[in-house]
């Protein structure tokens, strides 16, 4: 599975830090940059460009990183075939699940093929948990699972024919 990974200011040492643990992983990985700190840079320059990628690769996953993780993922989701999700590890279990439950459930059901991560809000150490527990996690394959994300397709279809 190759991985596209891209990051605004906000997100670029945690970028260079994922990139480097998905190499130590044998992950093929595409940096889609930034390639250098620049402290005016703009996420959708960084994200656009792995959502792409994912959106034409269904054997593709993308993180995209930037401050609170939310806007990269709006940018993401803009793509026919993504389905990004965000993690920044703000929360409050208030129903029982905690994070990496809720990570887990976005691939299982889900099948989340971008992961949006809010570098303000977590360590490099958490990111890098959160990134391996999102990619070993498989899609359940449920029928339910897929109708869904069938009906997602159709809704997408639907609006890009306008």
């Amino acid at each position: 599975m190759k991985i596209y990974i891209g990051a605004d200011h906000a997100g670029f040492e945690m970028k260079k830090h994922l990139v480097k643990m998905l190499q130590d992983e044998k992950y093929p990985v595409n940096d889609m940059g930034a390639k250098f700190f620049d402290s005016k840079d703009d996420y959708p320059d960084f994200c656009a460009p792995v959502a792409e990628a994912v959106s034409k690769d269904e054997n593709a996953r993308g993180i995209v990183i930037g401050g609170s993780g939310q806007g990269e993922a709006i940018i993401a989701n803009k793509f026919p075939n993504v389905r990004a999700i965000v993690f920044n590890g703000q929360y409050k279990p208030t129903d029982g699940y905690f994070v990496p439950e809720e990570i887990m459930i976005t691939r299982q059901h889900n099948d989340a093929n971008v992961l949006s991560l809010g570098a303000r809000f977590l360590s490099n150490n958490e990111a890098e948990r959160a990134v391996k527990l999102w990619l070993h996690t498989p899609f359940s394959g449920d029928e339910r699972h897929k109708r869904r994300i069938e009906k997602i397709k159709k809704i997408e279809e639907k609006i890009c024919l306008k």
